[in-house]
């Protein structure tokens, strides 16, 4: 069965039909890829369904049949982006898949860093039973990795929280370092604090050469350490059970 086509028809100054052309019809896939190369490129506050009609050669009218406004694209482009995020809930050895998780979410945000931003708010603007069903994968997948590792349903839960409460923080911080300050030399925090009064800053001065010296992995894995360890200690009741 051939794709379903748009057709657009004009005419002439004088009112003569130009030739009929025909659109191959859009998937939702497509209209969202086109909004996430925005995004990419732009920032969030340059999409809009006028701009991504004019990056599909489409009439802006018609792509309201696959988002009624811009809070429900951007929260398709949450959820595409979400959808490249991998948790492994049959993994056998939960605190790994947790490790491994956290660096591929801290990859994606580094090749969608404008997309960061709604990763952590579009969930908080949208109630959890309107959200595409594809950004409630990554939770659906972590509670199960957590339950069968010996969690009960409701520290799991917490657990996804906090989990995730530190996993955004750092990928924030660590943006900033990136793409707000990626100027921001060794000598030119080392200027910036020498003009911090000693005798009120003697901390801040001191440690220019660590603040410049900025690893966003090696944090990453030191916050892993700590926050991983607290959810075992405090809420893994029971031993992981043997996995076949």
């Amino acid at each position: 069965m051939g794709a379903r086509t748009d057709s657009a028809e004009s005419t002439t100054p004088k009112g003569r039909p130009r030739i009929r052309t025909r659109l191959t019809r859009l998937s939702t896939e497509q209209v969202l890829a086109a909004a996430l190369e925005i995004v990419d490129r732009e920032g969030a506050d340059a999409l809009s369904m006028r701009r991504l009609a004019q990056a599909l050669e489409r009439d802006a009218m018609s792509l309201y049949r696959y988002a009624e406004n811009k809070a429900a694209l951007l929260d398709g482009v949450v959820e595409l982006v979400l959808g490249e995020l991998v948790i492994d809930p049959d993994a056998r050895d939960w605190t790994q898949e947790l490790r491994l998780l956290a660096h591929r979410y801290r990859d994606l945000a580094l090749a969608h860093p404008n997309v960061v931003p709604l990763l952590v708010t579009r969930p908080l603007a949208t109630p959890l039973g309107l959200r595409p069903p594809g950004t409630l994968r990554p939770l659906e997948d972590f509670l199960e990795l957590l339950i069968r590792a010996g969690f009960s349903p409701p520290n799991a839960l917490r657990s996804y929280r906090l989990f995730f409460g530190f996993l955004q923080g750092h990928i924030l911080d660590e943006l900033q370092e990136l793409i707000e300050d990626p100027d921001e030399s060794e000598d030119v925090l080392r200027l910036g604090l020498d003009r911090l009064p000693r005798s009120k800053f003697p901390r801040l001065r001191s440690l220019a050469a660590e603040l410049a010296d900025y690893d966003g992995a090696q944090l990453l894995d030191e916050g892993l350490d700590i926050t991983i360890g607290g959810l075992e200690a405090r809420f893994q009741t029971t031993a992981s059970p043997a996995r076949a």
